[in-house]
């Protein structure tokens, strides 16, 4: 078309305009009541899945209406396709950013719900995001009629190039999707290396893993190093374990009496302490015997790694107190030194020197 908009063409491209504003607004103002009911729901997903269409709809409502505005006024096939791909690609960037993070969120919701998976790991929600965005661009780029395949086909070679410039990176990111995979380390757990850092998985991302020790401070761990690590990790296959604290009694003891004694301490441990596990059974081994002392270990169970601190020193605290009540002995090594009698031996002088020092005076 090449004649001037009417009066009326201008009125119905404003109706059509105006009519996708009102109904942006409407179903902004729905969404948002939608969100308030999401929040009373247990599963966190519909609260991702409503946020996202609160961006997508309104957008995509006021697309419709310059759409059909633009249909009204007598503009050129030209413009009018124009206009449409910039409106499509307008909408296509709203959708794939929300999808993005309508995606990732999904992705970090189910992980965070079910046990044994990483549960705040960002390395499958950053690659989720990653891939959502990379097939929106290239669905942008072939709305905008821009042939993908060679670019596709410059990726495949540059890609090498890439690798090798990024091998440490690239080797990170494939370590940290092996250790999640293989489940052999998620966030939460307590690990130990074999060259000494230890503390709970904080997250696992694309490059490092996070470890916060018990001093509340955090250890960088490349992905990599923490792959090819030997590595004890103290939350699996189950969080309860089992701790050894070594005692011992003098030779004069009943060892029923004592093991009868340690045993109630032990129970009532398990039973008033924090993070103990109550159905652990009691258990005392002697095995030694030693200098001045019998000695034997009390196997404690403990809810998880750090527990095992507070129920050693509660424990301590009321064997040593339960044993002077029963007058059973700890005693301390002692050493014992003999002296034999007999005569006193002078070191022989050598000769040609006085018992001063000085030099002896010849006859």
């Amino acid at each position: 078309m090449n004649r001037t908009p009417t009066l009326d063409d201008l009125v119905l491209a404003g109706i059509a305009l105006g009519a996708g504003l009102v109904l942006a607004f409407m179903s902004r103002t729905l969404l948002r009541w939608l969100a308030g009911h999401a929040k009373r729901t247990r599963w966190s997903g519909d609260d991702v899945i409503v946020d996202a269409l609160r961006s997508v709809v309104p957008w995509a409502a006021i697309a419709g209406g310059a759409a059909a505005a633009t249909a009204v006024l007598p503009c050129t096939k030209a413009v009018q396709h124009h206009v449409y791909q910039a409106l499509q690609v307008w909408v296509i960037v709203v959708v794939t950013f929300s999808a993005a993070r309508v995606i990732a969120g999904l992705v970090r919701t189910v992980t965070q719900s079910r046990s044994g998976v990483a549960g705040s790991a960002t390395i499958f929600v950053n690659i989720t995001r990653v891939l959502v965005l990379a097939i929106g661009f290239l669905v942008v780029l072939q709305t905008l009629g821009i042939s993908i395949a060679p670019l596709l086909t410059a990726l495949g070679v540059g890609g090498l190039a890439v690798a090798l410039a990024l091998q440490d990176t690239l080797a990170n990111l494939f370590a940290g999707v092996h250790i999640l995979a293989s489940k052999t380390v998620q966030p939460g757990d307590y690990i130990r290396l074999s060259s000494g850092e230890e503390g709970y998985v904080v997250d696992i991302n694309w490059r490092q893993t996070t470890v916060r020790q018990l001093s509340n401070n955090l250890v960088v761990i490349p992905n990599g190093q923490l792959a090819k690590a030997n590595m004890t990790n103290f939350t699996r296959p189950e969080q309860e374990l089992t701790v050894l604290v070594q005692a011992g009694v003098s030779y004069d003891s009943d060892l029923e009496h004592v093991e009868r004694v340690t045993a109630e301490v032990v129970a009532q441990v398990m039973t008033d302490v924090a993070g103990a596990v109550p159905d652990h059974e009691p258990a005392i081994r002697f095995h030694t015997f030693g200098d001045s002392r019998i000695g034997f270990t009390v196997i404690l169970g403990v809810g998880e790694f750090s527990d095992q601190y507070r129920i050693k020193h509660e424990f301590i605290k009321r064997l040593h107190r339960r044993y002077r009540e029963e007058g059973i002995r700890i005693p301390a090594p002692t050493r014992t030194v003999s002296l034999q009698p007999g005569p006193a031996v002078i070191p022989h002088q050598r000769t040609g020197e006085d018992i001063t020092g000085g030099a002896a005076v010849a006859d």
